[in-house]
């Protein structure tokens, strides 16, 4: 049986679940926090080299990088596939994907989760204003823009749920778990697209099982109704 090592509210674990029941496989998942000294298992260094999250192990196989761990399902199940194919759908799937991670998150989600959840709740510090109202105006505008120019349909990709879904939502289910909103006027399609892709039943299964952890940190998943 896989183990998926993470936190539910992590981004990047929640991609690796999604994919995970998506393909019909079984897991089981342990949580582990490494931001918080002695929450990791004694050999977490063993298991992350970089010590970050998720982590898969099965059996004496470990992998490490959400990414890595989903093309590595892909392999293990086929069916569903969520990498097209097609060379360029291929291409645009993996495109998609790390524009999630090194874009969305990295000056999006990251700092936004940061300031309004660790630094008040886990390190005491006062959250910076400044920082969260240069994502807001700054960068954020950029990234939904974009988006909204990308959607053509209900998948970002081709004609069903692909990678560049999985990980595009999981980062805007965190964003507004922290009860930002995404514009529905001003970027009709891209709300639209990401009620939809929340909706399927593989995301649908992955956020149900986060609901005490969601609960436990005071979330909002009032955009879930």
């Amino acid at each position: 049986m896989l183990t998926i090592y993470g936190v539910p509210l992590s981004v990047h674990t929640r991609k690796a679940i999604v994919t995970t029941i998506l393909k019909g496989l079984d897991y089981r998942f342990e949580v582990v926090i490494p931001v918080i000294p002695g929450n990791p298992p004694a050999n977490w260094s063993t298991l992350s080299p970089t010590g970050l999250i998720p982590v898969l192990q099965e059996d004496d196989f470990t992998l490490a990088d959400s990414s890595a761990i989903c093309q590595y399902l892909e392999r293990k199940q086929p069916s569903p596939p969520v990498l097209p194919k097609d060379i360029k759908d291929h291409a645009r799937t993996l495109w998609f994907d790390a524009y999630a991670g090194g874009t969305i998150f990295r000056h999006v989600v990251h700092p936004l989760f940061h300031q309004t959840i660790v630094n008040p709740n886990i390190r005491k510090t006062p959250i910076d204003r400044v920082v969260v109202d240069d994502v807001l105006s700054n960068v954020q505008p950029k990234i939904l823009g974009y988006l909204e120019g990308e959607i053509s349909g209900m998948f970002l990709v081709g004609d069903r749920l692909t990678l560049a879904d999985i990980a595009i939502t999981s980062n805007f289910i965190n964003y507004q778990y922290l009860g930002f909103k995404v514009d529905t006027g001003r970027y009709p399609k891209l709300s639209r697209y990401l009620r939809e892709i929340a909706a399927l039943d593989a995301f649908q299964r992955a956020l149900e099982d986060e609901k005490p952890f969601v609960a436990q940190m005071g979330l909002d998943r009032s955009f879930l109704s």
